[in-house]
């Protein structure tokens, strides 16, 4: 069923206050949504290359215990390593030949640690703890089912919107800044775990940013100030250039004190807090979008590492957003669009129990014509959702 009606209530950007997070690469939680999906993507690659379909799996369950680290001014060392839980269900085997599917979880998260943390050894700095087992039976009968699209393997519910606020964009651009490649090569002290928080009050934008910077490359006290200070400049240029607020504050690594030594600054080791600080949990990190935005509808499904098949946690997160961002490029006259899906487990993914669109229109434009095309163009996009389902187990769409 598609329902296609006016949005009744306040746009997030003409509320008084707005708060957006963004958990960054290095981030405990982060690492363990990236990770698990990269899992995913390792996994629905094997088994089309194997047996030419996707089968029954979910690598939705992790979580990285954190390690122990000795730190000082110009170095450090592991004392413990962190420890990787990759939990959950596999197909081990089909049609007569086994795969090493804990080979394949290990060298898929080896493989993102070492593309994306620059400190961390995936070998030396990592131990892993592999809990996959074969599915139950009725959720793996899923997919020996006939049919050319898969069953929801839940009863779950997915929201998605667009566009993004100034505020939201804002607070992206500044992770994925401090995390470029760029300015690691401007500044190559600077560690991987960035935690941006935004608020907004008005028209003001006030950031709260989180980084550490690497032990190895400061030999002092004062030179992690100095440092602080330069990278401090340089966002404050980058915001001035890029976010679109005139008025602005920023707050960069506020726990610091000086005089205190090695208790008053952020330091790591590793690049992340995950080596002694704070451990991570998948679905505690980014929406699917990309941030963690407080004034929106958010849903509770963890995407990350879900089978994209026939896991509508996964699916219809997604999906939600790309609709909305979709009704929002193709309809002239619609400046918003949320999307709220719903399905029923055991019904075909491509049906939906309630596929609702919510306009956030124009003044003077007529609500009854757009929604037509609008639910003319979900009903199109759900028949071609098989399409959708293999670029997403392909990695095709970013989940965090």
């Amino acid at each position: 069923m598609i329902n296609v009606e006016v949005y009744r209530g306040l746009p997030v950007t003409e509320q008084a206050v707005e708060i957006v997070e963004r958990k960054g690469t290095g981030h405990p939680d982060q690492m363990c949504d990236s990770i698990m999906e990269a899992i995913s993507v390792a996994l629905a690659r094997t088994y089309l290359k194997e047996f030419g379909v996707i089968l029954h799996y979910n690598i939705d369950k992790c979580l990285l215990a954190a390690g122990r680290v000795e730190k000082r001014f110009g170095g450090g060392r592991v004392l413990e390593p962190m420890e990787l839980t990759i939990g959950d269900r596999a197909t081990y085997s089909a049609f007569g030949k086994e795969l090493p599917i804990r080979e394949i979880a290990v060298e898929a998260a080896q493989t993102w640690l070492r593309e994306n943390l620059r400190r961390v050894d995936p070998t030396n700095h990592i131990q892993y703890r592999v809990k996959l087992a074969p599915g139950s039976e009725e959720l793996s009968d899923i997919f020996r089912r006939p049919g050319d699209v898969r069953c929801a393997n839940d009863t779950s519910a997915a929201v998605g919107y667009y566009p993004l606020s100034p505020t939201e964009l804002t607070v992206l651009a500044v992770e994925h800044e401090l995390n470029s490649a760029a300015f690691k090569r401007l500044f190559p002290e600077t560690g991987e775990d960035v935690k941006v928080m935004g608020l907004r009050r008005g028209n003001t934008l006030d950031l709260t940013v989180a980084m550490p910077l690497l032990a190895e490359r400061i030999e002092s006290e004062k030179e992690y100030f100095d440092r602080k200070q330069k990278i401090y400049a340089a966002l404050k240029v980058f915001l001035s250039e890029q976010s679109g607020f005139s008025e602005f504050g920023i707050g960069f690594n506020t726990l610091d004190q000086p005089g205190r030594g090695l208790g008053g600054v952020y330091l790591s080791l590793l690049g992340t807090s995950a080596e002694d600080a704070d451990s991570g949990q998948v679905g505690r990190g980014n929406r699917v979008n990309g941030i963690i935005p407080m004034g929106r509808p958010i849903g509770t499904e963890a995407a990350a590492g879900k089978n994209p098949m026939s896991h509508v946690g996964k699916i219809y997160n997604v999906l939600a957003h790309r609709l909305a961002r979709a009704i929002c490029e193709r309809f002239e006259g619609v400046r918003g669009a949320y999307v709220l899906l719903l399905s029923r487990i055991g019904e075909p993914i491509d049906q939906p129990l309630m596929a609702s669109a919510q306009l956030i229109l124009e003044k003077g434009v007529a609500p009854e014509p757009v929604a037509r095309r609008v639910e003319e163009m979900m009903a199109a996009e759900f028949a071609g959702i098989n399409a959708f389902c293999l670029a997403l187990a392909n990695g095709a769409f970013s989940i965090c």
